[in-house]
């Protein structure tokens, strides 16, 4: 009798959450997808409600699988959620939440803190306990924003928790963090000792707020009664400890061989290559893999997608009306003006950092920036500039990489943006590397499945991921005309960043100085 056992793999993204029902083979047999927004209360700030938000579309989205799929619950033999990570969500005594989550590197509201904290703890001695440098993608500098800001909340809190640690909590009753994501508390984890480092933790908070932490594909624990009743999953049902949403990404893409980049295309734009050491990097984010013996290098661009989505609210309304008519989609009619226009939009370069940057530059202070204008531009150009220099970010994450060894030697692609052909093809043009997409293209939530069956015992290693879940549908080869064309726009990218920094640094005091009401502190 063939097993008719299904693993269930949900993902908490950053504008939508998606789920997977799947086979033991990697069929997939229902799939679910839910749009949200996130909160930006002021500039630079960027908030989630963990209840309304994750939790909410974590139940809706389980029980439209199971009604879906019109299944007996009692075939699933594992559930494995990831989210958006690192996030810092603060719960009182009966661990609820006090506030909404702070996200990750796109809420940059913690500068004044990053700099403390180098201060005090010697900027050196942070990289060399945690393989991270400060930044706004860490955890620490907003714990501690949130206690010197809002102490009230601060002295009610008992917990501090990343998203993935939360929908853990609220089917097993279990905090824990996977090992891959603990060390983003940043400075908090001890990279050396695979542990938190009691002193600089205790410097913010109590250690016992911090989750215990754990491998990915271990067994956080059980379906409670509470959480069978919310989720329509049978109470006993395994629970991975799970991840963040792009290191399952990297799973759902195969990536999983060493020099095997997966490259996510959503929201954000980001990188996880697996490597066999480690590799330590002060401008990008090294940390350990899914189970012991292997690790990750990974970078992460703060808009990509939210760019495009920007453009499209605010440049293409009238796009988007004819899209919606036509019952179809803004950014494939954007994209398609965008292919009539030539490799470097006719002399235009964007800086993407509409919301600070992440790696490698790590400046929360950076600003977008249209740099050659003229009144011949048309949208088309502005919007293909966008795409490429999103591309120009990308190519400079990679060579970041290849600066510690670290060359990858596959590029896959996934992500709600992999199905942009011109993207894609952009991409592969300013980076000069091929990209291999895979057949299904749903994202993390279809990873998220097979840690389930890792955790559940089903499978040992990656062979099943490799044989039969993850096909390549396509490669995209570069153009060697476009790539000549892009070395020589891709220095001058290079050279606006580091002959813009100062000013754009002086403009976002500026605006601060006006968002806390033109007092000379931060905001």
């Amino acid at each position: 009798m063939a097993d008719d056992r299904l693993l269930l793999g949900i993902d908490i993204g950053t504008s939508s959450s998606k789920g997977v029902l799947v086979d033991l083979a990697g069929r997939i047999i229902a799939e679910r997808a839910v749009a949200h927004s996130f909160d930006m209360p002021q500039p630079g700030w960027a908030e989630q409600d963990a209840d309304a938000v994750w939790w909410r579309d974590f139940c809706a989205i389980s029980r439209a699988l199971i009604g879906e799929a019109d299944i007996d619950a009692n075939r699933i033999a594992g559930v494995a959620a990831s989210a958006i990570a690192p996030t810092m969500l603060p719960l009182d005594e009966n661990y609820r939440p006090l506030r909404p989550a702070i996200l990750y590197g796109i809420d940059t509201r913690a500068s004044a803190e990053i700099a403390e904290m180098s201060a005090a703890l010697g900027e050196d001695e942070i990289f060399e306990r945690s393989g991270h440098s400060l930044s706004a993608q860490s955890v620490g500098p907003k714990a501690l924003w949130y206690r010197k800001r809002q102490p009230d909340l601060f002295k009610a809190t008992r917990k501090i928790v990343t998203a993935a640690t939360y929908l853990v909590f609220k089917l097993t009753d279990q905090f824990v963090v996977d090992n891959y994501v603990a060390p983003y508390f940043t400075p908090f984890f001890d990279v050396r000792q695979m542990a938190w480092h009691k002193d600089w933790v205790e410097m913010v908070c109590p250690l016992e707020w911090l989750p215990q932490t754990r491998w990915s594909v271990e067994r956080a624990g059980a379906i409670t009664e509470k959480a069978a009743e919310e989720t329509g999953i049978p109470r006993g049902t395994p629970v991975a400890v799970g991840t963040a949403d792009a290191l399952a990404e990297a799973v759902a893409a195969g990536a999983m061989s060493n020099g095997d980049l997966m490259v996510m295309y959503g929201t954000t734009l980001f990188l996880i290559q697996t490597t066999a050491t480690y590799h330590p990097h002060r401008d990008l984010w090294a940390s350990v893999h899914l189970r012991p013996n292997a690790a990750i290098l990974a970078a992460g661009m703060a808009t990509s997608g939210a760019l495009l989505s920007w453009f499209r609210d605010e440049l293409a309304t009238d796009v988007q009306r004819e899209a919606s008519a036509a019952g179809g989609n803004a950014f494939a009619l954007l994209s398609k003006q965008a292919a009539q226009i030539p490799p470097g939009s006719g002399g235009l370069i964007t800086l993407p950092y509409f919301s600070g940057e992440r790696t490698p530059i790590n400046d929360p202070h950076a600003r977008g920036l249209f740099f050659g204008l003229t009144l011949s531009h048309t949208r088309a150009e502005l919007y293909r500039s966008c795409l490429e220099g999103i591309a120009y970010g990308l190519r400079h994450n990679i060579e970041a990489m290849g600066a510690v060894d670290a060359v990858p030697k596959r590029l896959v692609a996934i992500g709600g943006g992999a199905i942009d052909a011109l993207w894609l093809q952009i991409c592969s043009d300013v980076t000069g590397a091929p990209q291999d997409i895979p057949r299904q293209t749903i994202g993390a939530a279809y990873g998220d499945a097979y840690i389930a069956g890792m955790a559940a015992g089903l499978f040992s290693d990656y062979r099943l991921l490799r044989e039969s879940w993850v096909r390549i549908a396509r490669r995209i080869q570069p153009n060697p005309a476009a790539k000549a064309i892009y070395d020589e726009l891709y220095a001058i990218y290079r050279d606006l960043y580091r002959d813009n920094r100062h000013h754009m640094r002086r403009l976002s005091q500026h605006l601060q100085r006006g968002a806390s009401g033109g007092s000379s502190g931060h905001a």
